[in-house]
């Protein structure tokens, strides 16, 4: 008799694994900390970046970890128009606070809520009557002008005075070379 070897046991398919979402940080961005920290400095010139980092870190924020971050947010600050650079160019220098931004954004903040409320009312207060009325009113504008151009066309053309004729003298002009046609160099 022949043997039989025992059957080999199902092999269990694992699922691949999911990598674990990261939960995001609720806390303010390091831009706004930033914007903070300037605004809460009382230095005629601007604040620079080391003073800046160490206002960041005294305020809990890992400097040492986050240092490109920090550099992005000041260059992106600056170029945005919140920061304005006094000192030096890129991420170094000195940086202070753009008061006519901040003033036009106060003013936007304040006149946005207004305008959403007026836009509400006259929402409701709309009648669908007064739409109606308007249309035919269109159609008769569209009308008189319809007759205006006939009567313009039946009238008879008016002889025209022959001008003194100038000569012209006509330019050469420069042939363009063609988008489509390859460049040889």
């Amino acid at each position: 008799m022949v043997e039989v070897a025992p059957a080999p046991a199902p092999a269990t398919i694992k699922a691949p694994k999911k990598k674990a979402a990261k939960p995001k940080k609720t806390g303010p961005t390091v831009g706004e900390l930033i914007v903070k920290a300037v605004s809460a400095s009382k230095e005629r010139n601007g604040v620079s970046l080391p003073a800046l980092k160490k206002v960041l870190s005294s305020g809990g924020y890992d400097v040492e970890k986050n240092n490109s971050r920090v550099k992005l947010a000041v260059k992106s600050l600056v170029s945005k128009g919140t920061l304005l650079q006094t000192k030096g160019t890129g991420a170094s220098g000195s940086f202070k606070l753009n008061k006519a931004k901040a003033e036009a954004k106060k003013s936007t903040e304040k006149a946005v809520p207004k305008v959403k409320a007026a836009a509400k009312k006259p929402a409701a207060a709309k009648k669908p009557k007064k739409a109606t009325a308007k249309k035919p009113a269109v159609k008769k504008a569209a009308g008189a002008k319809k007759a205006t151009k006939s009567a313009k066309a039946k009238k008879p053309a008016a002889p025209k005075k022959a001008k003194a004729a100038k000569p012209k003298t006509a330019k050469p002009k420069a042939a363009k070379p063609s988008k489509s046609a390859p460049k040889t160099k």
